[in-house]
C-alpha cells in the first residue's frame, strides 16, 4: 500500500460525510426501520431534472436505487459510452460525486458498481492515434494495451510500475501511454505532460511518478490538448484507463498478475468461437 494521498483523504471525508447524512435523516424522519423507501422516493423525471441543472442533459439513467450508505440514492448513468454513478441525498437538494467505501474490508462499493456498469464497454482501438504514443515494451509485440495515464495521479504511479512488470515477463504485450491530465483535479498535471511530451521522455514520466523534480519545457505542442479532446470523445473520464487489445475497457489500478489474465482471457475467448 502506498502512504495516505489526498485522494483516500477525499474517500475518508466523504464516506463520514455520507454516514452524517444517513444518521441525519433517518433521525429527520420519525424512523423509518431498515426500509427507507417507505418514506422516501425519487422519480425518473425528478433524477432528469438534476442532470439538466447540472448541464448533462443528455445522459441516459439506467438505474435509479437505494445506494449502500442509507440516506442517499444511488443513480446510475451512462454517458458517451461510459457507466458512471452519482448519489443524491434524500431531499433531492445534494449531488455527491464521490467514493461510498465500507470500513469493514476497506471495500470500494463505487468502483465495484462501476466495474459492473463498464463489464461490456468496448472502444476500438483504431480510433486511437498511437503515432505519438510512449511504448512501454517491444513495439512489434502482438498484444498492445493503450493506456491513458496522469503524471500527477498516485494511482497511475502505481499502475505504471505493474505494466513495467508485465513487459518485464511478457515479451509479447506492449503498451502505449497516452498522457491524460485531469487538470481540474491536478492543477500541475498539464505543463508536467507538456514537458515530458516535449522532452519526448518516458523515463521524466517515470521520474514524476517516482516524486523527482522535472524541468519545466514548453515546446508550442498541441498533442496534450489533442488527447484531452480524444478522451472526451471515448468517454474517457478517468485515469488510469487502458484499452485492451480487444477494445474492452479497465479502469483504475490493476496489478500485473490481473493484467496479464486479462489478456490471456482474451486469447482463450478467440480460440473458443
Amino acid at each position: 500500500m502506498r502512504k495516505i494521498s489526498s485522494y483516500l483523504l477525499v474517500f475518508i471525508i466523504a464516506t463520514v460525510s455520507f454516514q452524517f447524512l444517513a444518521v441525519s435523516h433517518v433521525l429527520g424522519s420519525g424512523g423509518c426501520d431498515t426500509d427507507c423507501v417507505k418514506c422516501h422516493s425519487i422519480s425518473t423525471e425528478e433524477v432528469k431534472l438534476i442532470l439538466a441543472k447540472l448541464n448533462n442533459p443528455d445522459a441516459k439513467i439506467l438505474k435509479v436505487q437505494m445506494s449502500p450508505s442509507r440516506g442517499l440514492w444511488e443513480v446510475a448513468i451512462e454517458n458517451k459510452g461510459q457507466g458512471g454513478l452519482f448519489y443524491v441525498d434524500f431531499a433531492k437538494k445534494y449531488v455527491i460525486s464521490g467514493t461510498i467505501i465500507e470500513v469493514d474490508g476497506a471495500i470500494n462499493r463505487t468502483k465495484e458498481r462501476v466495474d459492473e456498469l463498464n463489464k461490456n464497454r468496448k472502444i476500438s482501438p483504431s480510433r486511437i492515434p498511437l503515432k505519438d504514443a510512449f511504448i512501454l515494451g517491444d513495439s512489434k509485440a502482438p498484444k498492445k494495451v493503450i493506456v491513458f495515464t496522469d503524471p500527477e495521479c498516485p494511482f497511475c504511479g502505481k499502475y505504471h510500475t505493474e505494466i513495467k512488470k508485465v513487459v518485464a515477463q511478457r515479451k509479447d504485450i506492449t503498451f502505449y501511454i497516452k498522457l491524460f491530465p485531469l487538470t481540474k483535479l491536478h492543477p500541475d498535471a498539464y505543463w508536467k505532460s507538456q514537458s515530458i511530451i516535449c522532452n519526448r521522455s518516458l523515463k521524466l514520466l517515470e521520474d514524476n511518478f517516482e516524486k523527482q523534480p522535472i524541468p519545466k519545457t514548453e515546446c508550442g505542442t498541441k498533442e496534450i490538448d489533442e488527447n484531452i479532446k480524444l478522451a472526451a470523445s471515448l468517454g474517457i473520464t478517468g485515469t488510469p484507463t487502458s484499452i485492451m487489445p480487444d477494445g474492452s475497457v479497465k479502469t483504475g489500478f490493476l496489478e500485473a498478475d490481473k493484467i496479464i489474465k486479462i489478456i490471456d482471457a482474451i486469447k482463450t475467448k478467440g480460440k473458443s468461437r
